[in-house]
């Protein structure tokens, strides 16, 4: 083996190294997400709340925002 031969696989195992990291890391972000939600599906944050003519009005409440957004959905027309 020649002494490029060893730079070379000190640099390939360098980047294996680097991408195990970054692939771990994900792994152990998506694990916590998951047990912090209770493994339950997230709620819908979507909720009809009125009717203006033939329209619903929706609230929407964006996660982790102290507002509400509110929108008008028709259904269309037949």
């Amino acid at each position: 083996m020649t002494q490029d031969d060893k730079v070379a696989l000190k640099e390939f195992l360098r980047g294996a190294g680097s991408i195990g990291v970054f692939v771990a890391f994900i792994i152990i972000m998506l694990v916590i997400i998951n047990v912090s939600s209770g493994g339950k599906p997230v709620e819908s944050s979507f909720e009809v709340v009125d009717k203006y003519k033939e329209c619903d009005v929706v609230r929407y409440a964006p996660h982790q925002v102290a507002e509400y957004k509110y929108f008008l959905y028709c259904p269309p027309p037949r």
